[in-house]
């Protein structure tokens, strides 16, 4: 898959293109539906997709303040989307210009002249241009004066609408569960091993790989969970993996303050882990996050936790 940072990257010789376009953080089953649809147009008539994506978070610039939490960060956004169909992703830097672009010169730039638009396919509540006054309408308007048809999925539902909004909403409040299910996938959190209080080997008896995050990495409420730990780049060929307990939380019993995100290798210590890439991915909530008035009391409720984990993992 070819993955171009910012239109200049994009080739003067590309030709035409199946093009879906949006933020796509989560690559969740409504992402996915949208992928199924444009491959299926690609393929048929024989044209590479391509995937228009965006960074920083479009609503960090257009409202200001902080981005929404990051569900999936760039280079595993791009992996999802490959295994999805994409030919290309095209990560287009998302600043205060193109925010005041008008539909239609966002349309004329991006979709036609650079990418060689023949269709276009979005979910029904797609939104583009200056103060989005652009809709699916819009793209079909402007599709038929430039040459593309536009396609607007209704979106995929479980109840509510599947959104990465939603996705948060779930991961704020501990419910990995739910996460997972509107991802299609356990939620994912990817960091460099860092060395931690050492608590874990030298005082409770397990060892656990301590998660330096990105800032605004989308992780889970406090608490305990199960799920599994993946040493090495996410998308490497055979990248060892084990079941893990996960501890997320400030260390209470401990007088933490600092927010750590933890794992337990399930029945292993001997993994020299520091320094290296990891990634974790939550599967079930344990409990939540608890204060104990002892190292012991600590060390037996961290062995119950571990036992629950083997069990919820002993299928995966």
């Amino acid at each position: 898959m070819r993955s171009w940072h910012g239109l200049e990257e994009v080739p003067r010789d590309w030709g035409r293109s199946v093009v879906t376009v949006g933020v796509f953080d989560g690559v969740h089953r409504g992402h996915q539906a949208i992928m199924r649809a444009a491959v299926e147009r690609a393929r048929a008539a024989e044209l590479p997709v391509v995937v228009v994506t965006f960074d920083p978070h479009p609503d960090s610039v257009v409202r200001g303040g902080d981005p929404p939490a990051v569900l999936t960060p760039e280079p595993r956004r791009a992996e999802l989307l490959a295994e999805c169909g994409a030919d290309a992703v095209c990560v287009v830097p998302f600043t205060s210009e193109l925010s005041r672009l008008s539909a239609e010169d966002f349309v004329r730039r991006v979709l036609v002249e650079t990418l060689g638009a023949a269709a276009v396919v979005v979910g029904e509540d797609f939104r583009f241009g200056y103060r989005a006054g652009g809709t699916v309408e819009t793209l079909r308007r402007l599709g038929e004066e430039y040459g593309f048809t536009a396609q607007g999925l209704e979106l995929v539902t479980g109840g509510d609408t599947v959104s990465s909004t939603r996705i948060r909403a779930c991961l704020e409040a501990g419910d990995v569960e739910g996460a997972g299910r509107e991802l299609g996938r356990p939620h994912r959190v990817e960091g460099m091993v860092v060395h931690g209080a050492a608590r874990g080997r030298e005082l409770l008896g397990f060892p656990t790989a301590n998660l330096d995050c990105p800032p605004a990495t989308a992780v889970p409420a406090d608490g305990v969970y199960a799920g599994r730990m993946l040493l090495g780049d996410s998308g490497a060929d055979a990248a060892p993996s084990w079941p893990a307990a996960i501890s997320v939380g400030t260390n209470p019993t401990f007088e933490g303050a600092a927010r750590t995100v933890e794992a337990y290798a399930l029945d292993r210590d001997d993994l020299a882990l520091y320094g290296r890439r990891a990634a974790i991915d939550f599967t079930h909530r344990i409990r939540g996050q608890l204060r104990f008035d002892s190292v012991e009391e600590l060390r037996e409720a961290m062995a119950r936790d571990v036992d629950t984990a083997r069990g919820l993992t002993a299928a995966n």
